[in-house]
């Protein structure tokens, strides 16, 4: 078996198995064992009911007092019943689950885990998972991996899967020994064993250590190649300043801050001068990127040529051509807009192709279906990505291989410290926007406890009233099967009990198709859904300026850099926005961490603190920024291995003709396998 081979080869799966994985994007061995755990669970010790305290997870052991009582509310099936020890009494709940009465019996000795809370001075159990006795003696301290599932694809599937194909797959090392050797790495094969099944804690830090420094380190190389071959390149495509510009900025009807101005200045100051523009713009959420992109269009447009927007998410596609062609009819301005993604019918993508091909549009808005190969080009001057993953820093390369040398600009809403910038963007010219427009009123934060929660239903509601929208995210991170899923299923549940009828939720989350996602997004913009509960998934949202307050549950298991980046979706328009942070945890770093949150709105000041105030095994939690997406490494709670890969990229590349030595084949082979697209090695 190799990393080529099909999942189907595996025992077990079979078409309709695989076809669930496809969705997940694994299709080979190599695909399944990379797809790591995105958390980790272990069984507490049983805990007397007397102890329980809201908001933790806890196993209890105890008899059923009362019968399983059934309820009907709303859509919505309760089964109610109450198990005691010798220590106290707690109620549990589950939802549209008909076969616990007869699962349940009063008399019965149970051991149940799940989530506590406490409402109207009495203890809940919600929603917990049954366990016998064996399952919960095997699972004791031991790590349990938790994946990224979909709908029907369970966890237990997915790990059977992993055990079985790591079990018959041989993996090679490519790292040469002097770096295994140095900074005492495990080899690559235990280490990706481990990731999955780690027998502890400390074992699990090593292989991830491992495997975070192997994505930032072929990463850097290819990008350090890359900088090493790279000269300035003469500007192809050299631009005059048009008066529609000036005519534009003088014509909004609000004043460009003096931030915008300048990086005005210098995306016009690219497009005109002598070199081509390679330049990366870093701005803080909802401090005006867009209108600078436009900006930018416009000349490209005047001057003759073509430009493209490629905005990460389809929703966001279309609110910048509806906003683009919006001000070019507004404005008389030279656009011709175009939108092309992905869920376009075959028809009107063809049509699009031919208007982009006979020069008949100027501005091409869309997603990564701009380059796909049935796109060509008549004059493309300026490629401007709104992209939040590392291609988006290789995008002058991608172009490049398909023929195409645009002027090239990146643009990032997730300040990133100024020390792990200089590694990632080192090939950029870089400008940021630090301050936010005029009238722009700063977002009221609060960071709380779950005894909160109930005023906080109350706070929502009283806007909601108000015709104001709101979100809640909800990661809830449990360990049962369809975890993500089910959570925020409940969790929208229990607010169509909390809220009256007349509030319409939404609920959003991973595991949707993109067309689902697209559309619960335009009907929360168009102000259809009241309120939407959401994973984070909404991190990269749509602009909704009527949208005023958001609570995020769980605060306490994100990065700051993404719990700036969720706050980002509120705060738009003109009316008061708020921010409720539900912290759970009682440790004094998380209450530290959330407070900086709480004191400041400056996501470059977030940022660099969020470096700061890393506290041990971090990595447990939810991943931090998106703005790399790599699969398991992090560029802020990584910093660490993310610089002693800049420094050993470096020091390699400093050897010549490196990948014609011998210790070295298998890493240039490696290279090549992962950024092949980007950089050739000729003598591979």
């Amino acid at each position: 078996m190799t990393g080529d081979t099909s999942i189907e080869s595996l025992k077990g799966i079979g078409e309709k198995t695989a076809g669930l994985f496809h969705k997940l994007n694994i299709y080979t061995i190599r695909d399944l064992v990379q797809a790591y755990p995105r958390d980790y669970d272990v069984f507490e010790e049983i805990s007397p009911i007397s102890a329980i305290r809201s908001g933790e997870r806890v196993i209890i052991k105890g008899k059923l007092v009362t019968s399983v009582s059934e309820k009907i509310t709303r859509r919505i099936k309760l089964y109610e019943f109450s198990v005691a020890d010798a220590t106290g009494m707690v109620r549990v709940q589950f939802f549209n689950t008909p076969y616990i009465k007869n699962q349940l019996k009063k008399g019965m000795v149970v051991l149940l885990r799940g989530k506590c809370e406490l409402r109207r001075d009495m203890m809940f159990l919600e929603h917990p998972i049954i366990l016998s006795g064996t399952e919960y003696e095997e699972q004791k301290e031991v790590l349990q991996p938790i994946y990224g599932l979909t709908a029907k694809l369970s966890n237990k599937v997915f790990k059977k899967a992993v055990k079985q194909a790591l079990a018959e797959l041989e993996i090679p090392e490519y790292l040469p020994d002097w770096i295994l050797e140095k900074y005492h790495f495990r080899k690559l094969d235990e280490a990706i064993h481990h990731i999955h099944f780690p027998e502890n804690a400390e074992e699990l830090q090593n292989s991830r250590h491992r495997l975070v420094f192997d994505e930032f380190f072929l990463f850097l190389l290819c990008l350090h190649q890359i900088k090493h071959n790279e000269i300035e390149r003469p500007n192809q495509f050299q631009m005059i300043e048009t008066a529609d510009t000036a005519r534009l900025i003088e014509a909004l009807p609000y004043r460009l801050t003096e931030d915008q101005m300048k990086v005005y200045r210098d995306l016009q100051d690219d497009l005109c001068g002598q070199n081509m523009m390679n330049r990366l713009v870093q701005g803080d959420v909802g401090s005006g990127k867009t209108i600078l992109a436009t900006l930018a269009l416009v000349t490209t447009a005047a001057n003759g040529y073509q430009g493209a927007l490629m905005a990460p998410t389809e929703v966001l596609a279309k609110q910048h051509f509806d906003g683009i062609s919006k001000l070019a009819k507004e404005y008389h301005l030279p656009l011709k807009t175009a939108l092309l993604t992905g869920s376009m019918t075959a028809k009107q993508k063809k049509e699009v192709y031919e208007r982009i091909e006979k020069g008949q549009v100027n501005c091409i808005i869309g997603t990564h279906a701009l380059f796909q190969e049935k796109v060509t080009y008549q004059k493309l001057a300026l490629v401007i990505t709104d992209e939040q993953h590392r291609f988006g820093v290789l995008q002058r390369e991608a172009l490049a291989a398909k023929g195409y040398n645009p002027h090239v600009c990146v643009m990032s809403a997730t300040p990133i410290p100024r020390t792990l910038s200089m590694i990632l963007y080192g090939n950029f010219h870089v400008s940021a926007i630090r301050h936010l427009p005029e009238k722009r009123l700063v977002i009221k934060n609060s960071v709380v406890d779950i005894s909160f929660r109930e005023k906080a239903y109350q706070f929502i509601y009283k806007h909601l009233k108000e015709g104001e929208q709101a979100f809640i995210i909800c990661p809830m991170i449990e360990s049962s099967e369809d975890s993500n899923l089910e959570s925020v299923m409940e969790y929208a549940k229990k607010c169509r009990e909390i809220f009256p009828e007349e509030v319409r939720i939404g609920v959003l989350h991973g595991q949707l198709k993109s067309t689902e996602k697209n559309q619960i997004m335009e009907q929360f913009a168009l102000g259809n859904i009241h309120l939407l509960i959401s994973t984070t998934v909404v991190e990269v949202g749509v602009n909704v300026p009527n949208a005023t307050v958001m609570m995020i549950e769980n605060a306490d298991r994100f990065g700051l850099a993404q719990l700036h980046q969720l706050r980002g979706r509120v705060g738009r328009g003109e009316k008061q926005s708020y921010c409720i942070f539900i912290n759970t945890s009682k440790k004094d770093l998380a209450k530290k961490r959330l407070k900086v949150l709480q004191d400041s709105n400056d996501g470059f000041f977030i940022a660099e603190q969020d470096l700061k105030l890393r506290g041990p095994g971090d990595f447990f939690g939810v991943r931090q920024s998106g703005e790399m997406l790599f699969d398991l490494a992090d560029i802020l709670s990584d910093a660490e291995e993310l610089t002693l890969a800049d420094e050993i990229s470096k020091e390699i590349l400093e050897i010549e003709n490196w990948q014609d030595l011998p210790e070295y084949k298998a890493l240039a082979l490696r290279t090549q396998q992962e950024y092949g697209k980007f950089i050739d090695f000729p003598t591979i």
